[in-house]
Formats: structure tokens, sequence, C-alpha cells
């Protein structure tokens, strides 16, 4: 099942404990289900906590949370999407689980903002991603990039470069939030680079112990920064003149950011539990959580639910957590997945030419030979 995380099945690999078999007979690992589930619990509890930033303890944990999670599931994204080539195949899965998704979302997030907050002028554009939908345009940028990436000979140093240029380059503008693609395409282009056993190295038990002392670390930094660092970096949505920096300071601190990010990232990973767990099943529809949590956050805005003074004490927050976490758990579930995959992984056959050589090789398969024991009557 196609996932912000997945679309493109990766070749196969010897299968992992804590495996099993997928629709198709492919094998899902629940180390990366277990990822993808907890990385779209920290992306809704960060939106949750986005709202309550004049609390310096919450903003610390949005900062350090803001470091990682968009980071481990773009490396994620980037690793499913080894195999990702023109095809059209790949091509028609690429429309299906990314492009309709955006279109239909983006529409309905603007009906939702034009009349769930009286603002009948409110316009609806494709140009301009909904908040979080930043990462479906970005996402079909790096796929349909990846024939690059898996072609010439340094991709992650090209990657890098590219990220140094957007952050020093405000005329790019909003359209497509093409920021966000320049600055996070490393994380991607370095999953297209990752083999298994890369992952292997970070599930070792000696990675977990060091991963506490950089977490506390980056807790204190975070505390620290908050006077001097904005926001701004950590999104990757804006170039160094935007934020009011010299614009030589944009590589560097972009630079900075991802190799802090690729840090908390494997940290992150290092304490994904590589068994099957009661959520790891949860892990396959990551994208109906990423697609559908926003309307809650919204809805708060346009209702002025956080502005309650309740909401601001540690009771108040802890209680916001938990409904942000619950919330999104309950998006994940097969009755929503059930309800709204037309609209999420449509089929749409009838959009799409078929492949002539796809039949062909279909056609060229060998047939099974009925076996039949002796003496058995064959039917007709």
């Amino acid at each position: 099942m196609q996932t912000p995380a997945d679309g493109v099945p990766a070749p196969r690999t010897r299968t992992p404990e804590g495996s099993r078999p997928a629709p198709g007979g492919r094998q899902r690992d629940a180390f990366f289900d277990n990822a993808k589930y907890l990385a779209i619990v920290l992306v809704a509890v960060g939106h949750a906590w986005g709202q309550l930033l004049d609390d310096g303890a919450v903003e610390t944990a949005y900062r350090v949370v803001y470091t990682f999670h968009m980071p481990a599931f773009i490396l994620i994204s980037g690793y499913f999407s080894r195999s990702f080539d023109l095809r059209p195949k790949h091509v028609q899965r690429l429309i299906t689980g990314v492009v309709v998704p955006y279109v239909v979302f983006e529409t309905a997030y603007s009906l939702f903002q034009r009349y769930g907050n009286d603002e009948p002028e409110h316009g609806i554009t494709l140009l301009d991603p909904t908040y979080h939908l930043w990462f479906l345009c970005a996402l079909f940028v790096w796929r349909i990039t990846t024939p690059v990436w898996r072609t010439i000979r340094h991709p992650l140093p090209v990657s890098l470069v590219l990220a140094a240029l957007g952050s020093v380059s405000p005329q790019i503008g909003d359209d497509l939030e093409l920021q966000r693609v320049l600055q996070f395409l490393p994380f991607f282009v370095l999953g297209l680079t990752l083999r298994p056993e890369h992952f292997r190295m970070v599930k070792r038990r000696s990675v977990r112990l060091a991963s506490v002392p950089v977490f506390v670390a980056a807790a204190v930094t975070a505390w620290a920064t908050m006077p001097y660092m904005r926001l701004g970096w950590l999104y990757h949505s804006d170039a160094a003149q935007e934020l009011d920096t010299a614009w030589w300071a944009g590589p560097l601190v972009v630079w900075a950011t991802l190799g802090c990010s690729l840090v908390m990232t494997v940290c992150f990973l290092a304490w994904v539990p590589r068994r099957r767990m009661w959520f790891t099943s949860l892990g396959a529809g990551t994208i109906y959580g990423y697609l559908l949590h926003a309307f809650l956050v919204r809805a708060g805005n346009y209702t002025d639910f956080y502005d309650q003074p309740a909401l601001h004490e540690p009771l108040g927050v802890l209680g916001l957590t938990v409904f942000a976490a619950a919330a999104v758990t309950l998006l994940c579930t097969r009755p929503v997945q059930r309800a709204l995959r037309c609209v999420v992984e449509p089929r749409m056959e009838w959009a799409f030419r078929r492949d002539a050589g796809e039949a062909a090789r279909v056609r060229e398969q060998p047939r099974p030979v009925e076996v039949r024991a002796p003496g058995e009557k064959v039917s007709v």
C-alpha cells in the first residue's frame, strides 16, 4: 500500500525479523512500518504544539521534534524510491498516489478555509500548497527526478549544492514550496543511496545508548538558541535574506541544520522497534493520517480553541499531546483507509493506456501445467 514513504517496491532483500507478507507477496518490514507510524505521530503532535509556542518548554520540544521528524520521513521515502524509474506503471502510481491526493486535498483544505473560517474570498490554487501538503509537491519532484540521482556519479554532494543555492535565492518564491523541495532534497537523495545494511547498523545497541546524550544535548541547544535562531531555519521554507540574515549565512546554516537533522534522525531510528508491535499495521496507512489530521488543527485555529487558558497549563499541554497522538492513530486505521481509498489511493485504470510492453510480458509467461491425480476426470 502506498504511503508518503512508500510508492515503489524496493529491491528484494533477505526477509528481516518481524516482517510480514504484504498484498502481492512482497514482504513488509516491521521496522519501517513502525518508523512511519511513530514519525506521523510526531508530525501531528508537532502541529499541535505549534499552536502553543508561547511556552518555553513546549517550544523547546517543538524545535527538537522539528529537527528530525520530516527528515526521517523523507529519508525513508528516498529509500523506498530506489527502484523508481519512468516506466508507465511507476508514473501511474506517482499520479494516483501523489498528484491526485494533492489536488483533492488542496481543494478540500481551501474550501474548508473558505467556509470554516468565513473567508468567502479565499481562492483555490494548486501552486500554493496548504500547510502540510508541501510534502506531496516535494515528493512528486523528488521521485520524478530519481533517475537523474541514480545516474550521476556524486548525487549527494550535488544535492547539497542545490540546497545551498536555494538558501540564497529568495526569488524562487512560494510556488509549490520549491525552497523546501531544494533544502530537504539531500535527505531524499541520501535515502536513495542507502542499503539495508545501513539500517542494520542504526539498530545496534551502542547507537541507541549513544542517542540518549544526543537527545539531551539537542534539548539544551534548542532551549539556549531560542532567542537567536528563527524557526524558519528548521522549516527550510525561506532563503537567508527572508530570515533577515546575510546571504552567505544561508549555506552554512542550512548545511549545519541538515547535519544536526541527520544525527537526530539516526538517533530516532535507533529507538524504533524492530519487531511487530500493536501499531505496526498502522504504518501502512500513514498517508491517511498525514492528509487528514490538519483538518483538526485548522478547526482549532478557526474556533480559537487554542486560546483557552487551560491549554497553556502543563496538564492542558499533556492532554492536547495525547489527543493529537490518538487522533492521528485513528486516522491511520483500516476503516478510514477503506472509506477514503477512492481519493487517497485510487486505482484509476480508466485514466491510463495499457502498457503494451507489460501486456506482452504477461502473454509470454508460460502457463502453469495442470497436475491431476491418476484417474481424475477433467471437467468440461
